[in-house]
């Protein structure tokens, strides 16, 4: 059986990481996709893991080759996906799971229609406000941008197949497993198992 690749968006603050990491580490099927980048590597980075690191010529050409399901260029700095990794290990019956904006979201759609679109909610905007106040990092005029960004997203969560709530953890990741099921159970997926016996 193939495995498929889950796409999850959501506003900054909203728990991505947190309930990704939990899949991974709990499901022995299922991994993670790395994202590639032209900026350079950070102290305890590592390639391959963190990011797979580029120059500019080289993240170009992959571009030119139509090799990235999604890019954008930031800061001056490229990212975006590299398709192979994500066809090799879905060719090989294992679940591939990437956090990305919902821009980055939708060409992905475009380019392998049967990717699964998870959108990741706050029960509000104010609980995302709480979270990014809790963190500390984020400087008053990037929290007005960040939110403001949020409403947006928000407003593009109608064009995902699920909405996940994140109003709890273990609840969160509970639902996102489930949908990880049932997409495995979907008569297309298993229809050969009933042809075979016709």
């Amino acid at each position: 059986m193939r495995g498929k690749l889950y796409v999850v968006s959501g506003p900054s603050g909203v728990g991505k990481n947190t309930i990704l990491s939990r899949i991974v580490s709990t499901q022995p099927n299922v991994q993670y996709s790395v994202s590639a980048t032209s900026r350079p590597m950070r102290p305890g980075e590592v390639e391959g893991i963190s990011y797979y690191f580029l120059d500019r010529p080289g993240f170009e050409r992959l571009i030119e080759q139509d090799e990235l399901l999604e890019y954008a260029e930031y800061v001056g700095n490229y990212y975006g996906t590299p398709a192979t990794p994500i066809r090799k290990a879905v060719g090989a019956g294992i679940d591939v799971v990437m956090d990305v904006d919902v821009v980055g979201a939708l060409k992905i759609k475009k380019r392998v229609p049967d990717a699964v679109l998870i959108f990741l909610a706050a029960s509000s905007l104010d609980v995302i406000r709480q979270r990014l106040e809790r963190r500390g990092d984020v400087r008053p005029d990037v929290m007005a941008r960040r939110l403001e960004r949020a409403r947006w997203e928000y407003s593009q969560a109608c064009r995902y197949d699920y909405i996940v709530l994140n109003d709890e953890i273990a609840r969160a990741t509970g639902e996102m497993l489930s949908i990880m099921t049932a997409e495995k159970c979907k008569t297309m997926e298993r229809i050969h198992l009933i042809e075979e016996e016709l």
